[in-house]
C-alpha cells in the first residue's frame, strides 16, 4: 500500500500497518491507565490526610462503621481486654523477617461487641510450634489507636482463614464472620492499631501508607507517552525508506 502525503510517498503492507495501530493503541491505553491511576492514589492519599486531620474520637459514639471511611482515623476506646482468646496473624515479614502481628480481642464498654486491637509484630521462633507469650496483665484499659483495614497477604491459600483450634490461635488471613464464630460474639470489621504510646504492645511502626505516590504513576504514563511517539516515528522513517 501507498500513501503520498506533501509529496513524499510512504509505502507500507497490511500486516507491518495493523500491527503498528495494535501497539501504538496498547501504548496510549496504558499512558491514560496510568493518569488514572494517578487520579485515584491523590484522591486515597487526600481522603488519608483528612481523615488523620479530623483528630481522634470516641468509637461508642459512631453509628456508621465502613472501614472506607473510617480507615486512618484515630480512635479512643474503654473496655476491657480478651485475654484468653487472642489470634496471631501469621506470615507478616517487617524489615525482612516473618514474624505474627498479635490481635487482641477488645470489649467495649456497655457493648457485646468487640475490635481487633492489633498490638505490634513478634518473630517466629526458630520451632514454630512454640508459640510466643502474648499474655496481657491488665485486662480494663483505655486505649488509643488508629483504625485500618486488617493485615493482608499476597497470595491467599484455600482454608487460609480457618484459625487453628487452640488459644491463642494462628490464623493466616482475618475472616470478621469466621474468628466471629470461634470467639463467640461479634467483631467490629476493622483493626485498631495500638499506638506506640500504650503499654502491653509490641513493635510497632504503623506506616501511613504503602502505595505508590501519584507522581510515579504520571512519570509511567509520560514514558508510555513517549514509547508512543517513538514507535510512530520509527515507523514513519522505515515507511518512507521503503520507497
Amino acid at each position: 500500500m501507498k500513501i503520498a502525503v506533501a509529496g513524499i510517498s510512504f509505502k507500507f503492507n497490511l500486516i507491518s500497518g495493523g500491527l503498528f495501530l495494535a501497539v501504538l493503541s496498547l501504548l496510549i491505553s496504558l499512558g491514560f491507565w496510568q493518569l488514572g491511576r494517578a487520579d485515584e492514589k491523590k484522591i486515597f492519599l487526600d481522603q488519608q490526610e483528612l481523615a488523620i486531620d479530623k483528630g481522634s474520637f470516641n468509637l461508642l459514639s459512631l453509628i456508621d462503621y465502613d472501614p472506607k471511611k473510617l480507615r486512618y482515623r484515630r480512635t479512643e476506646i474503654t473496655g476491657e481486654y480478651d485475654p484468653n482468646h487472642q489470634y496471631l496473624i501469621d506470615n507478616q515479614i517487617v524489615n525482612g523477617r516473618a514474624g505474627y502481628f498479635v490481635m487482641t480481642p477488645f470489649i467495649l464498654k456497655g457493648m457485646k461487641k468487640a475490635v481487633l486491637i492489633n498490638r505490634g509484630w513478634l518473630p517466629l521462633n526458630k520451632d514454630r510450634r512454640v508459640l510466643p507469650d502474648i499474655s496481657i496483665k491488665t485486662k480494663k484499659n483505655r486505649l488509643i489507636g488508629r483504625i485500618n483495614n486488617f493485615p493482608v497477604v499476597g497470595i491467599k491459600l484455600t482454608g487460609a482463614e480457618i484459625p487453628t483450634k487452640s488459644w491463642p490461635s494462628v490464623v493466616q488471613v482475618v475472616d470478621v464472620d469466621v474468628l466471629s464464630t470461634k470467639l463467640g460474639y461479634p467483631l467490629f470489621p476493622f483493626q485498631v492499631e495500638l499506638d506506640s504510646t500504650m503499654r502491653e504492645g509490641y513493635a510497632r511502626d504503623w506506616k501511613r501508607n504503602t502505595v505508590m505516590p501519584p507522581e510515579k504513576h504520571i512519570a509511567y504514563a509520560v514514558q508510555w507517552f513517549g514509547l508512543a511517539i517513538t514507535l510512530t516515528i520509527l515507523f514513519i522513517s522505515f515507511s518512507r525508506k521503503s520507497k
